[in-house]
């Protein structure tokens, strides 16, 4: 069975321990939640303290990719140690008739695994443009590609998704029965990201038109 088809693992890490009902088995679940977000937060532990870093990101089949600075003490330390990395969207505050019972919508990956920091030079290239093109789709090959002194700075890791868990929260509030008799408002306020209208650089000639796949992000 490929990896494509292969439902999300269940180990000690992944095991949901509260609202299980709200946990994917699917691992296209998985896929949905990476591939809609821009920005990841890593964690790791380096010179003995936990370090928990945002960073770019990008998706090829069960491998994650991420993006950082050479320098980057963390992901020195993440190479060949066990890290976590997860991808959160909120999709809207529920406000409840108690305050016990107030939640949030949500969408969330949770990823463990043995990372490594990518040497070989076509993977890196490929990863770099998987990030790129996963931020703003057709970027990679509209921009400058990376000079060999650009490369030498920036470090890949790679993450496999092997140890995944998905969970989701959508809908109304959750009050108890006899909290739906009390004075007071109760629904959802929806969150939602969205791109603004294109700024150009003030230095950006002005014969250069808006991309087309920069406006193809926006709208």
């Amino acid at each position: 069975m490929s990896t494509q088809t292969t439902p999300l693992s269940s180990t000690p890490r992944t095991t949901l321990r509260r609202h299980h009902e709200r946990g994917a088995t699917d691992r296209t679940a998985l896929y949905e939640v990476l591939d809609a977000g821009l920005i990841c937060h890593f964690g790791v532990v380096a010179d003995g303290d936990p370090v928990v870093l945002p960073t770019a990101y990008g998706r090829e089949g069960d491998t994650l990719y991420l993006h950082g600075s050479s320098a980057n003490g963390a992901f020195r330390a993440a190479d060949g140690k066990r890290v976590c990395v997860t991808v959160t969207h909120v999709d809207g505050l529920v406000a409840a008739r108690s305050v016990f019972s107030h939640s949030v919508n949500y969408r969330s990956a949770v990823i463990f695994g043995t990372a490594a920091i990518v040497r070989d030079e076509d993977e890196r290239w490929q990863a770099l443009r998987l990030i790129t093109d996963h931020l703003i789709p057709g970027r990679w090959a509209a921009a400058r590609q990376p000079t060999r002194k650009e490369m030498a700075a920036t470090a890949v890791l790679s993450l496999p998704l092997a140890e995944a868990s998905v969970k989701t929260r959508a809908g109304m509030p959750a009050d108890e029965p006899e909290d739906y008799d009390l004075d007071v408002w109760a629904g959802v306020l929806p969150i939602s990201v969205t791109f603004g209208e294109p700024v150009p650089d003030p230095q950006l000639r002005e014969e250069i038109p808006l991309a087309a796949h920069i406006r193809d992000r926006v709208g």
